[in-house]
């Protein structure tokens, strides 16, 4: 089996799940607090990954990897996900969608800064100036400049920094939690488990102090799309996502992130009715252009001569 039929069939279904997590959260908010979605999430995920651990008789995580997994749950869940939620009271969930494509770019930026696994080559800058520029395109800068209103760019930042969360998670968890000399990889679905269980731990203060619906009544639909979230885009999204990891790579895995606007853009146009602006998918496909000439999925670097 070729190495890439070892993860790409995880990698497409997983970019299906997560474009329409922002449709889910979206509809979610009608009902719930920002808190309230990112808990709520949390628990289903948290219940399905149960089931399926029950089902499989997968083994609970080594005593060592607690730590890790802890701070991987503060990264890829419960402050990326409540920055989410927050700001998609902002903005619409196509341009959370987009904003959320910036995952590759923000995780090799993590690794030149925090995980030197690799160098800050001419190439890497130049997609990351180009991912730049295509992150300008896609807020809008002009936009916010003339705008009196500060919610949208507040959204944004909140976005923004939940990408930040996202890029150092995919370095750290590649680094920690996929096998040492010392320690064996801990299995997938234990992993996605102890991901729910250290959410939980974080906003369930947070819900305590903020609320979790917002006036104590839930629609069905708000419901339901926390039910789908939590089960597939919690649950059953972080199996897969840690399979990746195992088995790709932190930057082949953080580009998941390519395909997930196309999805989120189309979900929101279809189902919500939200309007795109010219410059949200060319602004998109720059970040995307960037971040593969920064990975050498475009343009590959010439190979050293020998001797």
């Amino acid at each position: 089996m070729s190495a890439s039929k070892r993860w790409l069939p995880f990698y497409l279904i997983l970019a299906l799940i997560w474009g329409c997590s922002f449709l889910f959260i979206e509809v979610g908010l009608e009902s719930f607090t920002p808190a309230g979605v990112a808990f709520t999430r949390i628990a289903f995920g948290a219940l399905a990954l149960i089931i399926i651990s029950l089902l499989t008789r997968t083994p609970i995580l080594p005593r060592w990897s607690w730590k890790y997994v802890f701070v991987a749950s503060m990264l890829w869940a419960s402050i990326p996900w409540m920055l989410f939620s927050f700001a998609q009271q902002y903005v619409t969930s196509a341009l959370a969608g987009i904003i959320n494509g910036t995952t590759p770019l923000m995780t090799l930026i993590a690794i030149m800064i925090a995980f030197r696994e690799e160098k800050p080559t001419q190439q890497r800058i130049v997609g990351l100036l180009i991912g730049f520029v295509g992150m300008v395109i896609v807020v809008g800068v002009w936009n916010l400049v003339q705008s009196e209103e500060s919610s949208s760019l507040l959204g944004i930042g909140a976005l923004l920094l939940a990408v930040c969360c996202y890029g150092t998670a995919f370095p750290f968890a590649r680094r920690y939690l996929s096998g040492t000399r010392e320690h064996t990889a801990p299995n997938p679905i234990a992993l996605a488990t102890g991901l729910m269980v250290g959410g939980l731990i974080v906003t369930g203060p947070v819900v305590a102090v903020t609320g979790l619906t917002r006036d104590g009544s839930v629609s069905g639909q708000s419901f339901w799309s926390l039910v789908a979230l939590g089960a597939l885009g919690s649950g059953i999204a972080y199996v897969l996502n840690f399979i990746v990891v195992q088995r790709s790579d932190a930057t082949t895995a953080s580009t998941v992130t390519y395909l997930t606007p196309l999805v989120a853009i189309i979900v929101g146009a279809l189902v919500l009715g939200e309007r795109i602006t010219w410059n949200e998918p060319l602004g998109g496909v720059l970040v995307i252009v960037g971040a593969a000439i920064a990975q050498g999925v475009l343009l590959r670097s010439p190979p050293a001569r020998a001797g």
